[in-house]
């Protein structure tokens, strides 16, 4: 079975199904899975739709392979098989597994293009992420790739490629630069506090099917129409790729 046209189901996206894999867009503010709060999260929205779909006795099958942050939207790849679950994940540690996101930040970073390298550490109590020594005790290697693309007032549109998937990464490191996300209301320090979403969208996946020999692509726009997306020119990097613009000389 395969499926690529779009269909949505309880607000959430399916842009691509097969036997499988299962490709969505996770809305802003929804979380990946369950959580203290309770709230409706993607994973049992999306384990519903096979069970109603199919007609599945029971909780259907479905692994989470990869999370995004509650505040963070865009595609997300799940393994409807335990042998795809098993491929992808071992596609993820061994950086197999690209995640490509589009961020607007404050002002512009001092180099248009780098690549950060940070050790962080997670305070559970409080759900926050800072930067700490790598000698810290549970101090976890960070590493990503920024390159800016537009800047127009005191905004930028970055592209990000992870090396590494912290929890908060994106976040806690462009702050750590001095160039905290637009709408980020727990890393963006004495900024006035924008009304807006989290600007930070996962935009593209690439990665090899767990059973093809194919190369899967998928990209997603963020919301055009909502602010800050909206000052900048989204279309050109989805016309071609998130990846490859950024791979571009500068």
């Amino acid at each position: 079975m395969e499926n690529n046209a779009i269909k949505e189901y309880q607000g959430v996206k399916i842009i691509y199904e097969d036997n499988h894999i299962l490709v969505a867009v996770k809305p802003q503010n929804m979380p990946s899975q369950e959580d203290e709060s309770k709230d409706p999260d993607i994973l049992s929205i999306l384990k519903n739709y096979l069970k109603e779909t199919y007609d599945k006795p029971g909780d259907a099958y479905l692994g989470l392979v990869h999370r995004l942050d509650r505040v963070t939207g865009g595609v997300m790849v799940f393994a409807k098989t335990s042998k795809a679950a098993a491929r992808l994940s071992e596609a993820i540690r061994e950086g197999e597994f690209e995640k490509t996101y589009l961020a607007v930040v404050y002002d512009t970073p001092k180099e248009k293009q780098a690549v950060l390298v940070n050790h962080l550490k997670k305070d559970p109590k409080s759900n926050t992420v800072r930067v700490v020594p790598e000698v810290t005790e549970g101090a976890k290697y960070a590493e990503l790739t920024y390159k800016v693309f537009e800047s127009i007032g005191k905004l930028s549109l970055v592209g990000v490629k992870l090396a590494t998937g912290r929890s908060h990464q994106i976040r806690v490191q462009m702050a750590h630069i001095g160039n905290p996300i637009v709408g980020d209301m727990r890393y963006s320090g004495n900024r006035p506090k924008a009304q807006c979403n989290l600007a930070l969208w996962a935009a593209e996946l690439r990665f090899k099917h767990p059973t093809l020999d194919q190369t899967m692509v998928f990209k997603v726009s963020p919301p055009e129409d909502e602010k800050p997306w909206n000052y900048f020119n989204l279309e050109p990097f989805f016309r071609v790729s998130v990846k490859d613009a950024m791979a571009e000389t500068l």
